[in-house]
């Protein structure tokens, strides 16, 4: 009697041992799972505020191309940086060529000098009068201006009418979104200007044509 009921005994405890360690195994692959879970959302969470940042307010800046784009380039740039002048015809020419695919932002990051600012704020004035684009290109074209009347001039040539522009200018009127602009781009530590962003893939500096078409062209077929 004694041999069985020991017998018994040691059969029960390893019984009660397997339960234990399964509870155990699902215990910690339930444990994993949540950890998983939570750094996936963490992730994506990261993700979302960086196309935040990157985006910007959707009424806040000026775009152009496809409303219902498959590839997104948002541009931080600067007019008073000579890289910026150098690189905009591409980007004017892939707005061109890819207005039915690619939606293109342009986005305010002005670091390079003291009135860059003002430059900014000049092409958003005009752009108050639907002329954003027009002004943006003349800014770059005629590099090296620096003062009101000069900006104010390339206002009126792109056919800014001249009252309105000077009270947008003097109040300062979009000096908010520009300062948003720069607070994004330094919450993405943008390097310098320009500096653009693929679908979210960042480049920097003077990017190749030929290399932002490959770029594009892959990020279409994706």
């Amino acid at each position: 009697m004694d041999r069985w009921y020991k017998k018994w005994q040691g059969i029960g405890l390893l019984i009660l041992a397997t339960i234990f360690l399964a509870l155990v195994f699902t215990a910690l692959f339930y444990v994993s799972d949540i950890v998983k879970a939570s750094l996936k959302n963490n992730h994506q969470e990261n993700q979302n505020k960086i196309n935040r940042l990157i985006s910007g307010e959707e009424d806040a800046n000026y775009w152009m191309g496809s409303a219902d784009p498959k590839v997104t380039i948002v541009e931080f740039g600067d007019y008073s940086c000579p890289y910026c002048q150098d690189f905009f015809p591409k980007i004017r020419e892939i707005g061109l060529k890819y207005k039915k695919d690619v939606k293109i932002i342009f986005r305010d990051y002005p670091v390079v000098n003291d009135y860059a600012a003002n430059l900014a704020l000049g092409a958003r004035c005009a752009g108050e009068q639907g002329l954003f684009w027009l002004m943006h290109d003349k800014l770059f074209l005629n590099q090296g201006i620096t003062g009101k009347e000069e900006i104010l001039e390339l206002a009126k040539q792109a056919g800014a009418n001249e009252d309105k522009f000077v009270h947008c200018f003097d109040n300062k009127t979009y000096l908010r979104e520009i300062e948003r602009d720069l607070s994004d781009g330094n919450a993405l530590d943008i390097p310098g200007t320009p500096t653009i962003f693929v679908n979210g893939e960042r480049f920097s500096g003077n990017v190749p044509y030929d290399y932002l078409i490959q770029v594009i062209n892959q990020k279409i077929s994706e």
